[in-house]
C-alpha cells in the first residue's frame, strides 16, 4: 500500500472526497508520505505544488490531482477505486516554474514562483504603460494595455489562451508573451520566446498608472519593474493517468472547434 497524503480544497465537494478517500486508504502524515493527492480544481493543484516547494524537500513529493473543481485541466478524473494502482501506473511530468523578481515604487524587492504564468495588470481605470526588454534588448518602448503575461507551456491553455495567446506543446521549450487588451501598438499580438529568455518589464508613469504583478496566486502591487525567467533549478513532478497525460491534452486543445 502506498503512503498517501490527501489534501482538499475548502469546499464541500472536495471535503466529501477527502472523507471518502481517507476512510478507504488512510491518511499518511505529510512527512512520511510517498505521494500527495490533491482534491479540488486547477487552482488548488497549483497551491499544492507551491506548498510542496515551501517544504524544501529534495526532491519534492510528486502530486497527483483528482478533479473536484470546475475545469480541472491539470487534474485526473475523480475515481475513488483502485487509487494505489493508479498511482503506480501514473506518468510524471516535470514542471519548472517561472521566477518573478519585482521592485516596487517604495524600493522594496520581492520574489515569487509561477507554474502557470506571471501577469501584470493595471490597478485603476488608467491603462498601464510598459516597456519590455528581452535579454537586455528593448523590444517595445511603450505598450499601452490592461496588462501583459508570460506563460509556461503548462499554463498556456489557461489565462494565456483566454487572452488569445498561443497554446504551447509541453516539450517546446518556449514561453508565451501575450498582451492583455493592448491599445498601442494595437496590432501587436505577442511573441514566442526561448525558455532561457530573461524578460524585464518596466512600468512607465507608475504613480499615475499603478500596475500589479501576479505569479500564480501571489500578487505584488505598485511595481516599478519586474524580471521574469524560467528557473530550471526548481522542479516538481505532477502525475497523470496514462490515458490522461498533460502533453496529449495540450496537443488536443489545438484542434478543438
Amino acid at each position: 500500500m502506498h503512503k498517501i497524503h490527501f489534501a482538499a480544497a475548502d469546499y464541500p465537494l472536495a471535503e466529501q472526497a477527502l472523507s471518502e478517500l481517507t476512510t478507504r486508504y488512510g491518511q499518511t502524515l505529510i512527512d512520511q508520505a510517498q505521494f500527495v493527492v490533491a482534491l479540488g480544481g486547477d487552482g488548488f493543484l497549483l497551491k499544492t505544488l507551491h506548498q510542496q516547494l515551501q517544504r524544501q524537500l529534495q526532491p519534492p513529493l510528486p502530486v497527483y490531482g483528482m478533479n473536484r473543481g470546475s475545469v480541472g485541466f491539470l487534474m485526473n478524473p475523480y475515481l475513488p477505486d483502485n487509487l494505489p494502482d493508479r498511482l503506480s501506473r501514473a506518468q510524471g511530468v516535470v514542471l519548472h516554474p517561472l521566477r518573478m523578481n519585482t521592485l516596487d515604487t517604495a524600493g522594496d524587492s520581492q520574489t515569487a514562483l509561477a507554474f502557470n504564468e506571471v501577469s501584470l495588470f493595471r490597478q485603476t481605470y488608467q491603462a498601464s504603460k510598459l516597456k519590455i526588454m528581452i535579454d537586455g534588448v528593448e523590444r517595445l518602448s511603450e505598450l499601452i494595455c490592461d496588462g501583459v503575461l508570460i506563460s509556461t507551456p503548462a499554463g498556456s491553455t489557461a489565462y494565456n489562451l483566454s487572452a488569445h495567446g498561443p497554446i504551447i506543446p509541453l516539450d517546446a521549450n518556449i514561453l508565451a508573451l501575450t498582451p492583455i487588451s493592448a491599445f498601442r501598438p494595437r496590432r501587436w499580438r505577442g511573441a514566442l520566446l526561448p525558455h532561457r529568455s530573461v524578460v524585464t518589464i518596466d512600468v512607465l508613469d507608475g504613480k499615475k498608472r499603478p500596475t500589479s504583478a501576479v505569479a500564480d496566486d501571489t500578487e505584488i502591487r505598485d511595481i516599478q519593474s519586474v524580471q521574469i525567467r524560467e528557473d530550471r533549478s526548481v522542479s516538481i513532478r505532477v502525475l497523470f493517468d496514462p490515458d490522461h497525460g498533460l502533453a496529449e491534452r495540450i496537443l488536443q486543445e489545438q484542434f478543438l472547434p
